[in-house]
């Protein structure tokens, strides 16, 4: 192996281990490492390339998508798309269960935050369901695992950062393209919890009428309408995908301050600040991976690990499984927006010479590393679900496991059935 090489995987996982904050870890593992070139002028090369990784039109999106899921985390959302996720399957023996899944999918897609779905559904859908008989640790498990399918749904941040690492690459099609995974590992997961309710005393809600459905429909369309407007206005040629996300915080803000009136003006600073701080990290995290891509491409690291991978085998469905079982285990320790950052130049070479699209890749990518955010050490929603619920991870694995097998049964379509994210972005050119 190449010592510069070494150098930058010793000290970037030494750094981690040690808990050190991650894009810190990326920054001081590319400088050591640019040092150890000896020829190479390092301040110069790490300010250039983390000043131009940032200086990305595509990127103005992410603050602006972050601030208009905040506006609407804050604006009273949930408990409307709880209500008509109620109305639509809580009627049915352990609804109360669909209906955590189905709103977390909702809002998490509204907000494009796993974490936020997690701590806004959590913390009114877990007492619940508790209340229910369901357990609070089948129920923890559940609103976790839920949080994530939001993030294969538009609009979504992490697409976007995709789309900037991988270059040339429409972040329209990556959104048309996660519709139909995001809503297969909904369904999926509502499966598992049918199996593992059957036959269990859980409650069940009471039967709506068709005109609590309709009042519900209605009061909660206004919510749902920020997706139909953000995909709708860039399909239409409207706008593109950053203004959109200019218009879905100006859609947020009169949503919250007008419409429903549960975000104050006296509000707003704190809310500004809020997006401001997960804006900073995401983008410290961009810059210092570019600066860590450059690395990466000057070792010719990428040409190694194709290289590699193909002298195992240059079966696609071989490659392909090899390839989804290194990124379960990097979901294990890593958050998803470093891994993403990282191990997209590394591989998406590996998979285009198999023949495997752009947008095929990023999500199956994405659907992987959601698994990630609910699995110890590092499962950001896990740790979110298990404090709101008041619980311990040891306590949540057991019935978190066959929702894990239903999402690895989603991972392996999606996977291996491109149609499932290609199909609409075809349909409609990209």
């Amino acid at each position: 192996m190449d010592p510069q090489v070494l150098i930058l995987i010793v000290v970037f996982f030494g750094l981690l281990m040690l808990h050190v904050p991650i894009a810190v870890c990326i920054a001081v593992a590319t400088i050591i490492t640019i040092l150890s070139l000896g020829d190479v002028p390092t301040a110069y090369i790490v300010a250039q390339k983390i000043s131009t990784g940032i200086a990305s039109f595509s990127l103005l999106a992410i603050p602006f998508f972050i601030l208009s899921g905040v506006l609407m985390g804050e604006g009273g959302m949930a408990r409307r798309l709880m209500d008509f996720a109620n109305a639509v399957v809580g009627r049915f023996h352990g609804g109360l269960a669909y209906v955590n899944t189905m709103t977390c999918m909702m809002f998490g897609a509204i907000s494009g935050s796993a974490a936020a779905a997690v701590s806004s559904i959590g913390g009114f859908m877990i007492p619940e369901m508790e209340r229910k008989n369901y357990g609070r640790e089948f129920s923890v498990a559940l609103t976790t695992t839920s949080a994530t399918t939001g993030l294969l749904i538009p609009p979504s941040n992490i697409m976007i950062v995709y789309a900037v690492v991988a270059g040339n690459v429409s972040v329209a099609g990556l959104f048309l393209g996660g519709v139909i995974p995001g809503v297969v590992m909904g369904l999926l997961i509502m499966g598992a919890c049918f199996l593992m309710n059957r036959g269990q005393a859980v409650g069940s809600g009471e039967s709506a009428s068709l005109k609590q459905v309709a009042v519900s429909f209605a009061q909660a369309f206004p919510s749902l309408l920020l997706v139909l407007i953000v995909i709708g206005g860039i399909l239409g040629g409207i706008f593109s995908a950053t203004e959109a996300s200019a218009v879905a915080v100006a859609y947020a803000l009169l949503l919250g301050v007008v419409i429903y009136r549960e975000v104050k003006i006296q509000d707003l600073p704190r809310i500004l600040l809020k997006a401001a701080k997960t804006t900073s990290v995401v983008m410290i995290l961009v810059g210092t991976s570019q600066a860590m891509g450059w690395v990466l491409a000057y070792e010719q690291i990428p040409q190694t690990v194709s290289a590699a991978l193909l002298a195992i085998s240059e079966h696609k469905l071989v490659i392909l499984l090899i390839i989804n079982l290194l990124l379960l285990i990097v979901g294990t320790f890593m958050d998803m927006t470093p891994a993403v950052l990282i191990f997209t130049p590394i591989l998406l070479p590996v998979v285009m010479k198999l023949g495997i699209e752009p947008v095929h890749f990023g999500i199956f990518m994405i659907a992987n590393l959601c698994i990630g955010l609910c699995t110890p050490p590092v499962g950001t929603c896990l740790f979110i679900g298990c404090g709101v619920g008041n619980t311990t991870i040891a306590k949540v694995v057991p019935p978190l496991i066959p929702i894990f097998v239903a999402m690895t049964i989603g991972l392996m379509l999606i996977t291996y059935v491109p149609g499932l994210s290609t199909w609409l972005p075809s349909l409609f050119g990209f």
